[in-house]
C-alpha cells in the first residue's frame, strides 16, 4: 500500500499525524474497518485524539463541492444520546451542537492526520474537519467513521454555504418539524448526500 505524502505546516503537526497513523501492516481502526451499511452508535469520547486510517488508505469520490467520503473509511457514526424521542432536548434545541462539538485542540490534530490517510496535501485551511452525519443530525461528535477532510470553498465558487452546509440544515429543520424521522435523515445525508442534497438541498 503507497503511503502518500502531506505537507505539515511545522515540524510537530507532522510528528502528530506520524503519532494518529498505524504503523505500516496494523490492523485498520473502526474507521477503515468494513462492516454493517448500518449506522453504528459511537462512545468516542469527544476530550481525546482518536487514531485515523493509514496514511494514503482512504480516497474521496468526485472532486470539489460535490466529492464524497470514502465509505469504507466515513461510513458514518452516530451519538447515542440523540434518539427520535430526544431530539427536542438535543438536535432541536438552539446551541446544542456546541456543547458536543470536539475542542480545537483535539479535532486540530486529528484533521491533520485525516488529511494524510485521504492522501491531502497543502493548507489545512482550505479543508473543514467535516461530520458526515452532521452534529445536527446526531452524528457521533469524534468517531473517525464520522469525520473527513471536506473541502472548503464555497464561497469562491459563488455559494453561499456549502452545499452539504445546506442540506444538514434543511435535513435538521424537516426533522424538528416532525415531517422527517431522524433515522431517516440520518442515511440520507451517511449513504450519499449529493443524491441527497439534489432532492432536499
Amino acid at each position: 500500500m503507497r503511503r502518500a505524502a502531506i505537507v505539515c505546516a511545522s515540524g510537530a503537526l507532522c510528528a502528530a499525524v506520524a503519532a494518529l497513523s498505524p504503523a505500516p501492516g496494523a490492523a485498520l481502526p473502526r474507521a477503515a474497518a468494513a462492516g454493517s451499511p448500518a449506522l453504528s452508535y459511537s462512545h468516542d469520547s469527544s476530550r481525546v485524539v482518536q487514531r485515523q486510517p493509514p496514511a494514503g488508505s482512504c480516497h474521496a469520490r468526485g472532486r470539489g463541492l460535490f466529492a464524497l467520503p470514502d465509505a469504507r473509511c466515513t461510513p458514518g457514526a452516530l451519538d447515542p444520546a440523540v434518539r427520535q424521542r430526544t431530539i427536542y432536548a438535543t438536535i432541536c434545541r438552539p446551541g446544542w451542537t456546541e456543547t458536543v462539538r470536539p475542542p480545537e485542540s483535539v479535532s486540530e490534530r486529528e484533521k491533520y492526520a485525516s488529511m494524510a490517510a485521504y492522501g491531502v496535501r497543502g493548507s489545512a485551511s482550505r479543508y473543514e474537519y467535516d461530520h458526515l452525519v452532521p452534529l445536527e443530525l446526531g452524528g457521533a461528535p469524534n468517531d473517525p467513521r464520522n469525520l473527513w477532510p471536506e473541502l472548503d470553498y464555497a464561497r469562491r465558487e459563488g455559494y453561499d454555504l456549502n452545499p452539504k452546509d445546506q442540506l444538514e440544515y434543511n435535513l435538521n429543520r424537516r426533522v424538528c418539524a416532525g415531517t422527517m424521522t431522524l433515522a431517516r435523515a440520518q442515511l440520507l445525508i451517511a449513504r450519499d448526500w449529493v443524491a441527497a442534497w439534489r432532492r432536499y438541498g
